[in-house]
């Protein structure tokens, strides 16, 4: 099956949705690759700050706009390979790849496959597990000629 991610494009700047549907199946295709037991479908919804502060509010407790979220499902979605949803921020994603030296379409696609770990059950909570999941990043970013987002850049969220 692999994974699939359903790209929903919430507000200007992101470009043409094909674009943002053909930079997902890349991504998902490059960290199932590299992840093959992994498997299912998640919503992907590129938003704006706006809207991610809200949702960043709402279930973190954090007033403030982020990069990414992700929501894992549970129960019966989760059964029937539903992942869950990743949320991302348009005006957040261009400023940290200016401020990083990096293509905002390679910074969305290192997001798109940090959210979509964080649905596999990865986590950065700790060094050793922040560890691991950015050395999976680094090699499925590296399949799609992506540099590593961790040698001199800010980590994602």
């Amino acid at each position: 099956m692999g994974l699939i991610l359903e790209v929903s494009v919430e507000c200007e700047g992101w470009g043409d949705p094909a674009d943002m549907e053909a930079l997902a199946a890349r991504a998902m295709d490059a960290l199932h690759a590299e992840l093959p037991e992994a498997a299912g479908e998640a919503s992907l919804t590129l938003g704006d700050d706006a809207m991610i502060q809200t949702l960043n509010s709402q279930w973190r407790g954090f007033d403030k706009p982020t990069n990414v979220l992700s929501f894992p499902s549970t129960g019966p979605q989760r059964d029937a390979g539903f992942l869950g949803d990743i949320l991302i921020a348009h005006e957040t994603v261009l400023a940290e790849a200016e401020r990083d030296g990096v293509s905002p379409g390679d910074h969305l696609t290192h997001l798109m496959v940090h959210g979509c770990l964080h649905l596999l059950g990865y986590d950065h909570e700790t060094d050793l597990d922040a560890e691991a999941m950015e050395a999976i990043e680094t090699r499925v970013l590296a399949r799609i000629g992506i540099a590593d987002p961790y040698t001199g850049a800010a980590e994602a969220a």
